[in-house]
């Protein structure tokens, strides 16, 4: 029992009995990086599994596992009638000494880097972790209602179509692919676009595509246009990008364009990021005549609209007014969009609409940070086209949410009617609340916490002209939404003291 090697492994050996990774694993890797390290010799005797098991305290069978596993990796030979002996397998990577180190210290991690890095300030995490049951997001879709049955059998259908394999093997060529001339397809018949694939690429996501688009546009100090409530994710996009952000005012029609030419002139501005279907939070449409106004503006003035239109799909009432990137005819409009948020969310997919000779220039950025892409989403989403199931699935799920947000304004009424205002919005996964007293948004999200409701500090916005909150209800079921309501409630009658 105390012997060297028996030593050895009773200083190096720790696991954790509540690790999802079993015991057996665990103890295994440990012994893999102590020959790797040179603590155990090639042609050491490993303790018997008695023996073992009783330095580790764990049961015998436990043991048998540990050396199977080591043998089964060439790690170590099992002799029968002898014993078990260390192996150095000829392809392993080469011995890591840590000489300055304690044995005992071998398997810690350093947690701060020993070289200087520049940090990021503007990139600095939002996300907030919580245990309560209830979270309101910002207007995320129901992951319930997605067809997770067709899923797997669209998923393996496409896993099985021949012309996948050629495609991950082939090189990029000039030929469009089926998907993008999908898409395309999709586009002109949604979107009332007239786009060939070469005015299209497609992205992991809309923050991905608002990355590349602010790679290629801003320099350092360039000025962007935002609205005075703003999208925080595309603000630190562009902050990280060099630009300073100007805010303009929002109002019942969306930005306020005449402020923009009262108070800036011709060329001093970069671009404009604008939602014009929705504005982000308060859900404002911009109005047709300031759609028009915005469009001349920039080819007088020379700057870009960055037209983000992340919700485009969601329209429960009339039809959603059709992107300024469809009335452009100057090239002065990137035009970000998603597609699939009614199919699983591995499979929903940003794009990028713009002149062909924007696009050829995000194609370098896009090959830079993700060559292969995703193939079998794109053959996916390629058949889910042609087939009409987007548009199926898309439709189904409108009829739900449209009855969720109709319950939301139903319970806004009952239980908070004369404390908060809201328009219901015609579309989206998200309605404005505003509160007609002042009080503090942070207590509020402190006393619904205490009641299993999270409020994330990203859906808050308050200053000396706004107390609100941008509510979003499509991930939550008719009876979950009187409960978050009630739990709300509650909470502003804590903070109230009422």
């Amino acid at each position: 029992m105390n012997s060297p090697v028996n030593i050895l492994i009773k200083q190096l050996i720790t696991f954790d009995k509540t690790m999802v990774q079993p015991v057996y694993i665990q103890v295994a890797q440990q012994i893999i990086n102590a020959i790797q390290r040179g603590y155990l010799e090639k042609g050491s005797k490993l303790p018997g599994t008695r023996v073992l098991s009783q330095l580790l305290h764990v049961h015998r069978n436990t043991a048998v596992a540990i050396y199977e596993e080591l043998a089964s990796q060439g790690w170590v030979d099992i002799i029968a009638n002898r014993g078990t002996f260390v192996l150095v397998p000829e392809q392993t990577t080469a011995k890591i000494k840590a000489a300055t180190q304690h044995i005992n210290h071998a398997y810690t991690y350093p947690k701060v880097a020993g070289f200087p890095f520049q940090k990021s300030f503007h990139l600095a995490s939002t996300v907030q972790e919580t245990s309560a049951k209830f979270v309101i997001n910002d207007g995320k879709p129901d992951l319930r209602l997605h067809p997770m049955h067709q899923f797997s059998r669209w998923y393996s259908a496409a896993m099985k179509r021949k012309p996948l394999i050629h495609k991950w093997n082939k090189t990029l060529g000039a030929t469009p692919s089926v998907f993008k001339t999908q898409l395309c397809n999709y586009l002109n018949a949604t979107r009332g676009f007239h786009i060939k694939p070469n005015n299209l690429i497609s992205t992991r996501s809309t923050e991905m595509s608002l990355y590349i688009m602010s790679q290629l546009l801003i320099k350092q100090n360039d000025i962007v246009l935002v609205g005075q409530l703003s999208h925080y994710a595309s603000n630190m996009i562009f902050q990280e990008a060099g630009a300073t952000i100007k805010t303009i005012p929002v109002d019942a029609d969306g930005l306020d364009i005449d402020y923009i030419k009262t108070h800036f002139i011709k060329r001093s501005i970069r671009c404009v990021y604008v939602s014009a279907n929705r504005h982000y939070p308060t859900t404002k449409t911009l109005s047709a005549k300031r759609r028009i106004q915005l469009l001349e503006l920039a080819k007088i003035y020379g700057f870009a609209i960055i037209e983000d239109d992340y919700d485009y799909d969601f329209q429960f009432e009339g039809s959603a007014m059709l992107p300024m990137a469809s009335a452009d005819a100057n090239g002065m409009v990137i035009y970000l969009g998603k597609m699939g948020q009614s199919l699983f969310p591995s499979f929903q997919t940003g794009f990028v609409v713009a002149p062909e000779n924007l696009i050829s220039e995000a194609n370098n950025y896009l090959t830079l940070l993700d060559e292969q892409g995703d193939l079998i989403q794109e053959q996916m989403l390629s058949e889910l086209i042609s087939e009409g199931e987007i548009y199926r699935w898309l439709k189904k799920n409108i009829v739900t949410y449209k009855k969720r947000r109709d319950g939301l304004c139903a319970y806004l009424e009952q239980y908070f009617d004369g404390i908060l205002i809201y328009e219901k919005p015609s579309g989206g996964l998200a309605i404005w609340l505003q509160f007609c007293e002042t009080l503090s948004l942070v207590k509020l999200a402190e006393e619904a916490e205490k009641v299993d409701l999270f409020l994330p500090k990203t859906s808050l916005y308050q200053d000396k002209n706004t107390c609100a909150i941008r509510f979003g209800f499509g991930h939550l079921n008719e009876e979950e939404l009187e409960t978050v309501i009630l739990k709300l409630k509650s909470a502003y009658n804590k903070v109230l003291n009422v």
